[in-house]
């Protein structure tokens, strides 16, 4: 499977309709090159920019799903198409879609863990409840957001769902880019599982962000990693790489705590 990850720069002067129509002709560069594309968080508004979170919000089935639903399709390639603002009922969530080659929506996934500290995304938008996973030809995808990276239970749970790979678009900043490297490769290599987190350039409200997307493997390797600009990571993957993986060092085999480790019966006493 060949994935490429677009890490677009949010410029703050820059429409937003000119931005939909630049990733989504970014998108569609891809027509050829990948299986599996991804963008970053809240590329639409900017992840740190609360103040444009309102009135940058749309409903699950607005602009920004249309626009790329049409890249998607015509390009031929999966597209997570990282994350926007949604509206539902008066609450915002930070929302992330999954589209099919043929432009339907596969999953949606509202982010669980919102970052803030009581301040920005964390008062301003509810949080998600669900997992999701997305079954791609040959490779089940897990769904997590940015802050999520931090929560490892959140990528346990997936692995019980069925996850062999795990997408994570993110606005990191530029200050915390060594956290964002060790997380993503402690999450690859803990769940044996391919990462693919998608950052993004430029700066968002005046926070400086960290780009270096990175691809990692089950064995925690690093196949790709950008810089701090615009790019375009791409690289092949190899499904089979994760079953190797988990049958050659069977360690989840070996869990004891948490959600859905194999329980252990007591001993029988004579």
């Amino acid at each position: 499977m060949r994935a490429s990850l677009i890490q677009i720069a949010v410029d703050p002067d820059e429409p937003v309709d000119a931005r939909r129509a630049r990733a989504a002709r970014l998108v569609r560069e891809e027509s050829g090159r990948a299986d599996l594309v991804v963008l970053p968080e809240l590329w639409t508004v900017g992840a740190f920019a609360s103040d444009l979170f309102a009135a940058g919000s749309e409903p699950l089935n607005g602009p920004t799903h249309r626009a790329m639903a049409g890249a998607a399709r015509d390009a031929g390639v999966w597209l997570h198409a990282g994350s926007f603002v949604e509206t539902e009922a008066g609450a915002l969530y930070n929302t992330s879609l999954v589209l099919s080659p043929d432009g339907e929506l596969a999953a949606s996934y509202r982010k669980i863990h919102r970052f803030g500290f009581d301040q920005g995304e964390a008062v301003l938008m509810a949080a998600g409840e669900d997992l999701v996973t997305v079954d791609l030809p040959h490779l089940t995808v897990g769904v997590g957001t940015c802050y999520d990276l931090r929560f490892p239970e959140l990528f346990r749970g997936l692995v019980d769902a069925g996850a062999q790979a795990f997408v994570v678009p993110a606005g990191w900043p530029a200050r915390r880019r060594s956290h964002w490297t060790l997380l993503a490769r402690a999450r690859a290599v803990e769940n044996q599982a391919y990462v693919l987190a998608c950052g993004t350039a430029g700066t968002h409200a005046g926070v400086e962000q960290a780009g270096h997307s990175i691809i990692v493997d089950p064995w925690g390797e690093v196949l790709a990693e950008a810089g701090p600009g615009e790019e375009v990571l791409r690289v092949e993957l190899d499904p089979g790489r994760v079953a190797t993986t988990r049958e050659d060092f069977p360690a989840l085999k070996d869990r004891v705590l948490g959600v859905g480790a194999p329980k252990r019966s007591a001993p029988t006493r004579p």
